[in-house]
This record gives C-alpha cells, structure tokens and sequence, in this order.
C-alpha cells in the first residue's frame, strides 16, 4: 500500500472513529518503509472536539439507593444518552423478601446480595457508582450533598457533593418504632442483611448462654423467650421459621433446653396478616395455635427495657410485663431523617412519606423522581376535576351532555383516575357509560347530575402497599420513560390533560399485583393470587420456592439460593454463630 493510500484510510478512520483522536499521534509504517506521522492538530482535533461536545450533552441522572426500585430502574435503563451516577451506603443488592431464611441459616446471607457493580457494568452508558449515604438534597442549586461509608485516615467520613440533571430518589425506608420507649436500644430489627445476621447471632448466643450450668431454670425460660412484635408478612414469617430452627435443628443440639424454648408473637390489631384474605389468616392463626407459638393479638408494645417488655391489652386496658431474651420488632416503616428534611424543604410537612405524582415526580419538583418505600402517588381526584372532564367533553359548550359524547374521553377518563375502574367493578358494572346511565336514568346530564353519578367514585382511592412488589414495577416503569423520554416529548402517548391542551406525556403508572405469600413453617405457605385465588399447604410452599428462585436478580444468586435449601434439607440448618 502507498503511504498516501494510507494516509487517506487513516484519516478516514480518526473522522469515523473519533475515539482514535485520544491517542493524540499515530505513527504508522508505510509499505515503502516510511513513516507517516498523523497529530492531533486540524481535523482530528476538531472531531475530538465533537465527540467531547457530545459527552457534554449527556444527562446527568443521580440514582440514590441500591434497594428494589433504584436496582431495578439500573436493571432497565437502557438509553446510553444518559451518565448515570449512583450512590448508596451499600453496595449491593440485597432479596430482602428472604432475610427471614438468613435469620435461621436456612439460606446464607451472601447467596441473597448482587454486587451493584455486577449488575451494570454491562450497561452502555457510564456508571459510576459511590458507597456513600445522602445526607442532603438541594433543588435549587441541583446538587446531592453525600459522606462516605468508610471512615478516612484523619478518623472522619469524607464527605462530596454530585450534580444532578435528573434525580431519582430510591432510599427506602427505616423500621418504625412508633416512638416506643427502649425498642432502639434493645430490640433487633429486620431490613437489612446485617439486621438478619445479627439476629442469627443472638439466637445461638440464647442457647449457649441458656446451656451455662450456673444459669438457673427460671433464667433459662427467660433467656429462651423469644418475642416478635408485629403481625404482618416479616413477623409472620420470622417467627414460622424460628420455630422450624428450633425444633428440627436446635433441639437436637440442645436437647436440654427445647422444652424451655417459647416464642411469642405481638399484634396491636385483632388478627395477623390482615392485608390477607380471612382463610389465611384463620388458617395461620391455627396453625401457630397447634405449633405452640403464643399469639397475643390486640396486645400493643408501650415500653422495652433490656429485661422485659411492657404490653398493654386494648381490650381491657391493663399493662403487663414480659421477660424476654430477645426481641424482634417488625412492626412497619417509617420516613429515613434526609427525606424528612427534604419535605420540609419542598413544603410536604404534613406527610407520612414523599408525595408524587402518577408519573412518580415529586410534587413540585419537575426534575425529581421518587419511588419505592420513601414516596406514595398522590392520586388525583375525579371531583378536583369534575369542571374541566365536563368541559373536554362539552365540545359544542351546550351545557348538557348526551352519555354518547363521553366515548371520546372515556378511556382517558379512566386511565387518568383508576378508581373509576376500582369503583365500576365493586358496582359490577360494565363500563363508564353505565355507570352514568344507572345512576341518572337520563338521556342527558348538566354539570350537577355529573357531579351525582362520580361522588363515590373518589371514595375507592388506596395507597400502594411499601412491598418490593411495588418497588420493582415502579423502577421498571421510570426506566422505560427514560429510555423513551425524547421520543415523548415530540409525540406524547398518555391521557389527555383535561386541565389544559394535548396529552401527557407519558402513560401513567399503574401497578399490577402478582400475588403475595406468607411461609407459615413445616413446609407450608398460603398463597393469594389474583382472582381471588387462594392456595394454603404443601403445594404452596413449593410454588414459593419455584417464584422466590426465578426472581433473584442474577444466576449466580439463584443458584446459590437454591443449592442453600437443598443443602438444608439435606445437612439441616446450620448453627455455628458465624
């Protein structure tokens, strides 16, 4: 080859490749033996210069938190017009839905976390990811204030500041103690893995402590009394596999103390697990009656010391006290103190978590999104917007309506408020327009019989639950705006704005429960699906085996996961205090 040719091919590659243009000179030989020498300078500076251009027009989009809604938002992110920086004070993903296996050593704690790093370096966008915790946010200046996990030379966290173009907050939440007196001092919780090893340490320390010989018989009982506050989904569970450790595992090991062993289970309300159906509960009640663990319901927590725990009866207001060897309290989740601050700062004072709207943006921040368990959609109510559904409908200002001219905004209508669909089915109705034939009998409707035919419907408004469920589908939903987010903005696809012109953007988000399980010990569970389709025994808990093992978030997690339980059924749990 000529050394002009190559010349020419080489200058054709630094314009098609800018990327080259880093080398700053390339120095190449000619066939002839020559050499010929290519700067950086004229037009490969210039398509450097484009590419730098380029980078600079990214996005810069700040995830905080590494738990269900942030991991699955990364998981499905896909535009690479995006630099994404995440920051956490953890640096994986952890299957929370199984800490209470890890309480027990049924499965082990490293089977159940997924390196963040693992789960986006195969992205096409940048990533950069910062063990860190966010102690501040600042909307207007756009920046994250953050201080590092780690402790410095100096004895100090360091502490570093992250612009943002977008901001998506995914913290999570804390445990909520209600205020209760001595439960930060003295009671384990259940959110995070290290939470489920430090239980798992405790409870072979009970029996070792329990198995001293200067140990008296009344201070065994006490030191065995293992106590669970709260009668949801985590307590449930916790104290289902406890049980199972104790009398397929400990009991063997201790053979002298398994008759001293007692659990009991505290629930403020009249029955466990009541955002299940009535067969589960009755039949978990039930069950944990014949597998003795002590069922108190309508007994709340009013004060922990390190000895015992105080617990008043709502039925008849008297108080008790109940010596324990530890405590675990599930009892709920509560607002993290950054999210607090920063609701005072954007005027949500008066509420439990962040508000946001049905596109997960926090109300009165356009650039900010939060989702999971720190935040709840602020749905919208029909009657705020009776006026203007009216008038969008109205097209001649006639000032009555025929049921007909609604068909054009229908399916807006209830796209943009799902009650009206929540509340046509209790009805058992068939669509919109027989729900306002049925309640006017008319051929036509003025603003006032409108208003009459939607007053309930606002009345079906629920809050999502704070499950990872939730979490997850709202990450995979925000992914897929961002992914789309400029081919939106040209040709929007969602509802119309019946307050102003054109469609939103983006379709609403709009959750779709799956089902639920509760794991109730001696390889049983009940399981709630949609359809109103409830399975209880054997059958259920290997369902939930078969859907926990296909939603770990990587193949290396389910395989260990599952080599876990087979080990289990195998070898037995293990109880070595590590």
């Amino acid at each position: 080859m000529s050394g002009y040719r190559f010349y020419q091919r080489a200058s054709r590659a630094f314009h098609d490749y800018p990327s080259l243009s880093k080398l700053g000179v390339l120095v190449a030989v000619s066939g002839g033996g020559g050499l010929v020498v290519l700067s950086d300078a004229g037009p490969f500076h210039s398509a450097y210069a484009d590419a730098g251009q380029a980078d600079m027009k990214k996005k810069k989009v700040v995830v905080l938190g590494t738990g269900w809604a942030g991991t699955s938002f990364l998981k499905n992110l896909k535009d690479p017009s995006y630099d994404v920086e995440v920051v956490s004070p953890r640096n994986y993903f952890a299957f929370t839905p199984l800490l209470p296996n890890v309480t027990c050593g049924t499965v082990e704690a490293r089977s159940i976390v997924e390196p963040i790093r693992n789960i986006v370096k195969k992205k096409k966008f940048d990533t950069h990811f910062r063990e860190a915790e966010c102690f501040k946010i600042d909307t207007e200046k756009k920046k994250v204030y953050c201080r590092s996990s780690q402790e410095t030379n100096l004895g100090g966290r360091e502490e570093f500041t992250v612009d943002y173009d977008y901001l998506v907050i995914a913290m999570g939440a804390r445990s909520n103690t209600f205020n209760t007196p001595g439960v930060v001092e003295n009671a384990h919780f259940l959110k995070e893995v290290e939470d489920a090893q430090r239980i798992r340490r405790t409870v072979i320390d009970c029996f070792e402590r329990a198995s001293l010989p200067s140990v008296s018989e009344e201070e065994r009982k006490k030191i065995l009394h293992f106590v669970v506050v709260g009668g949801g989904p985590t307590g449930v569970e916790f104290a289902a596999e406890l049980h199972d450790f104790v009398t397929e595992d400990l009991a063997n090991l201790y053979p002298t103390l398994k008759n001293l062993v007692k659990i009991t289970l505290l629930e403020a309300g009249g029955h466990i697990l009541n955002m299940f159906d009535k067969r589960i509960t009755a039949f978990a009640e039930e069950k944990f009656q014949r597998d003795g663990i002590d069922l108190k319901t309508g007994s709340m927590v009013v004060k922990v010391t390190d000895k015992d725990i105080s617990t008043k009866e709502r039925s008849t207001g008297q108080t008790q006290s109940i010596p324990y060897g530890m405590v675990v309290w599930s009892t709920g989740i509560g607002t993290r103190p950054v999210i607090m601050d920063f609701m005072k700062q954007i005027g949500q004072t008066n509420r439990r978590v962040l508000a946001t709207d049905e596109w997960l943006r926090v109300e009165g921040c356009d650039s900010i999104y939060a989702l999971g368990d720190c935040a709840t959609i602020n749905q919208r109510k029909v009657m705020e917007d009776i006026a203007a559904i009216f008038s969008k409908a109205d097209k001649n200002k006639s000032g009555t309506l025929k049921v007909e001219d609604f068909k054009e905004v229908i399916t807006d209508i209830c796209e943009r408020y799902p009650q009206v669909n929540i509340y046509l089915k209790r009805k058992q109705l068939k669509d919109f327009v027989e729900l306002l034939r049925s309640s006017q009998g008319v051929a036509e409707l003025d603003i006032e019989k409108f208003k009459s035919a939607l007053s309930e419907v606002d009345t079906q408004m629920k809050n999502l639950p704070a499950t990872a469920q939730v979490a997850a589908q709202q990450g995979t939903y925000l992914a897929d705006c961002f992914n789309r987010m400029e081919e939106c903005e040209k040709h929007p696809e969602g509802p119309l704005r019946f307050r102003g012109t054109g469609r939103h953007r983006f379709h609403p988000f709009r959750y779709k429960h799956l089902g639920q399980f509760a794991p109730l010990g001696g390889e049983q569970a009940a399981a709630q699906l949609p359809g109103d389709w409830v399975s209880i025994g054997h059958s259920s808990q290997w369902l939930w085996y078969s859907v926990y093992a296909s939603k770990q978030v990587s193949w290396r997690t389910r395989m260990l996961v599952v080599s876990d339980w087979g080990r289990r059924f195998i070898f037995g749990r293990d109880s070595s205090r590590l």
